[in-house]
C-alpha cells in the first residue's frame, strides 16, 4: 500500500476498529478521492458516518469490529444503528448519507475481494419529504445584484462591486457558489468577446453555461475596481487580502441584503440559483436544457423545480379567479 493511502488512513489506534479495517478504509478513501473524483467534503463526510458507524457496532457487538465482523452484519445492526442516531435527534437526510457511505465502502471491499456484506442491501433508505426550492421573484433576484441596493455601507467599491458580479452570476447563470467562486480570470471573457463560461461543478465535471453581457459587465467593473493584480490562472474573485474570496462572505451579503430589501429567511446564494432555473422553466425553458445549465446528473433533480412552478400556478389561480 502506498505512504499517501496510509495517511488518508484512518488513525491506527482507534478504540473501536481493527487494523485490518483501517487500512481498508484508508484505501477507500483513496478510490473515493482520486478514482470516483468526490470532492474532500464528501469523502470527510463518509469517512466520518462510517467511523460513526464502527464505534457504534463495537459497542453493540461488545468487541473491536474486524473485516471479518463487518462482512457479517445483520440488517438489524444497521437498523440499531439508524434508530440510535434517531434518538439524538438526526435526520432523515444524514441518515441516508450515512447509509450511502456505508454501502460505498461495502461495494469497495466487496471489489476488492475483502467480503461481501449483503445485510445493507436489505436495509432501506429512510423516506425524506421533499421540500420544494425557495425561488425569490423576478424583481427580488434582479435588485440582489444592484450595487445601488448597499448604498451607504462603508466598503470599498470594489467590493461592492465584486459582491454583486458574484450575485449576479448565481442568479444569470445558475451557478453554484462554489462553482462561481472557483472561476479564474482567464475564464470570463470580457463583455463583446465571448458569451460562455466553463464551469467545474460537482465530481469535477465541467460544462458550458452561457452569461449574458450585464453580468459580464458587473464583472468587468469589478476587475477594473479590483487593487490587486492576478494572472490568467489566478481566482477571479478575491477577498479584502488578496486571497481566494470565501462563501461565507457571500452568504453574510446575502444576509444584509435580506435586510436591506426585506427579503424572507430563504434568500440566500443557493435561492438564485433555485430562482433561474424556476424562472427559466416560467418562460417556457426546456427541462433537458435546464437540466444541462444546471449540471444536475439525473433529470429527476430537476423535476423539482416543476412542482414549484405548479404551485405557483395554483396560487395565482387561487387569487385570481372569481370563483376560487
Amino acid at each position: 500500500m502506498s505512504s499517501a493511502a496510509e495517511k488518508t488512513a484512518a488513525p491506527p489506534d482507534l478504540p473501536f476498529a481493527a487494523s485490518d479495517i483501517v487500512r481498508e478504509l484508508g484505501r477507500w478513501q483513496s478510490y473515493l478521492s482520486a478514482e470516483r473524483r468526490m470532492s474532500p467534503k464528501t469523502v470527510e463526510a463518509y469517512r466520518r458516518d462510517v467511523l460513526q458507524f464502527l464505534a457504534f457496532l463495537c459497542e453493540h457487538q461488545g468487541a473491536r469490529v474486524t473485516l471479518a465482523t463487518f462482512a457479517r452484519l445483520a440488517p438489524q445492526d444497521v437498523r440499531a444503528f439508524m434508530a440510535s442516531r434517531r434518538t439524538e435527534g438526526i435526520g432523515g437526510r444524514s441518515l441516508m448519507r450515512s447509509l450511502a457511505g456505508l454501502r460505498s465502502l461495502a461495494r469497495f471491499l466487496e471489489r476488492e475481494g475483502k467480503g461481501r456484506v449483503a445485510a445493507l442491501a436489505a436495509v432501506r433508505a429512510p423516506r425524506i419529504a421533499r421540500s420544494l426550492p425557495k425561488p425569490l421573484t423576478v424583481g427580488d433576484a434582479r435588485q440582489v445584484a444592484d450595487v445601488d441596493a448597499r448604498a451607504g455601507e462603508e466598503r470599498p467599491p470594489w467590493v461592492l462591486a465584486r459582491d454583486a458580479a458574484v450575485l449576479a452570476l448565481l442568479y444569470g447563470s445558475g451557478l453554484r457558489i462554489s462553482e462561481a467562486l472557483g472561476l479564474t480570470r482567464a475564464a470570463v471573457p470580457e463583455p463583446g468577446a465571448g458569451d460562455v463560461i466553463v464551469v467545474t461543478g460537482k465530481g469535477n465535471k465541467t460544462r458550458m453555461v452561457p452569461v449574458l453581457r450585464p453580468v459580464l459587465e458587473l464583472i468587468a467593473e469589478y476587475a477594473k475596481l479590483c487593487p490587486y493584480t492576478r494572472a490568467g490562472g489566478d481566482p477571479l474573485f478575491v477577498g479584502v487580502r488578496g486571497g481566494p474570496l470565501s462563501p461565507r462572505i457571500i452568504q453574510l451579503v446575502m444576509e444584509r441584503l435580506r435586510g436591506a430589501l426585506n427579503l424572507p429567511e430563504t434568500a440566500t446564494p443557493h435561492a438564485l440559483r433555485h430562482s433561474f432555473a424556476t424562472h427559466l422553466l416560467a418562460r417556457g425553458g426546456d427541462l433537458r436544457a435546464i437540466q444541462e445549465l444546471l449540471g444536475h446528473a439525473s433529470l429527476s433533480t430537476t423535476q423539482v423545480y416543476t412542482g414549484v412552478d405548479a404551485e405557483r400556478l395554483a396560487e395565482v389561480y387561487r387569487s385570481a379567479h372569481p370563483r376560487a
